[in-house]
C-alpha cells in the first residue's frame, strides 16, 4: 500500500509540474500579438539561397555585437524611426527578429504600416534559429555566444552548444 501511495503522489506531482511548465511554443503564443506573419527558422535558412531580401536585427546594440544572424542589417529597437528605414522596393521580402520575437514584431508593425507588403516576423527569434541549429555570427566568424537578454527569457535559448551572455 505504501508503495502505491508513493507513486500515486509521485505521478500526481510530475503531473502538476508538467501543468504548471509552458513550452516556448505556448509562451511566443501568448506574447505575441499575431500582427505580423512569421516565418520559421528553416524557411528563413530556404529563402536566403534564393531571395534577395533584407534580415533586420532589432535588438539592442550590445545584443547584436555578442552575435546575429549572418548579413543581418542592425536597427536598434529603441531607436527605430521607421522613417530613417530606406528600403526603396517595397516588395523585397523584409524578415525581422529579436531574441525571442516580441520586439521584432513591434518594428514590423510599424514597417507594414509604413506600406512594406513582405515583412516576416521570425519565429522564435534568435534564440528558435540557434536552437535549431543555425549558425550565429559576430563580426564575420560563426561563434556559439548568444545575448541571452536576461536568465528569465534566456532559459528559452535550449541550444547545448549555445553560450549565454548577459552583459
Amino acid at each position: 500500500m505504501k508503495i502505491f501511495l508513493k507513486i500515486l503522489l509521485f505521478s500526481f506531482l510530475n503531473t502538476l509540474l508538467a501543468c504548471g511548465q509552458q513550452t516556448y511554443d505556448q509562451k511566443l503564443n501568448s506574447l505575441y500579438k499575431k500582427t505580423v506573419p512569421t516565418i520559421k527558422p528553416a524557411q528563413l535558412d530556404s529563402l536566403r539561397a534564393i531571395d534577395n531580401l533584407t534580415i533586420l536585427d532589432t535588438r539592442s546594440p550590445e545584443e547584436y555585437k555578442v552575435s546575429h544572424i549572418k548579413d543581418a542589417e542592425f536597427v536598434n529597437y529603441d531607436k527605430f524611426k521607421v522613417d530613417q528605414f530606406q528600403q526603396a522596393d517595397k516588395e523585397k521580402p523584409i524578415i525581422i527578429y529579436c531574441s525571442v520575437g516580441y520586439r521584432s514584431e513591434r518594428i514590423g508593425e510599424k514597417l507594414l504600416e509604413r506600406g512594406y507588403k513582405n515583412v516576416y516576423n521570425l519565429y522564435g527569434g534568435i534564440f528558435q534559429w540557434k536552437n535549431e541549429g543555425y549558425p550565429v555570427y559576430k563580426e564575420d566568424k560563426i561563434t556559439e555566444e548568444v545575448h541571452a537578454y536576461n536568465r528569465l527569457w534566456g532559459r528559452w535559448l535550449e541550444d547545448d552548444k549555445a553560450i549565454k551572455v548577459y552583459d
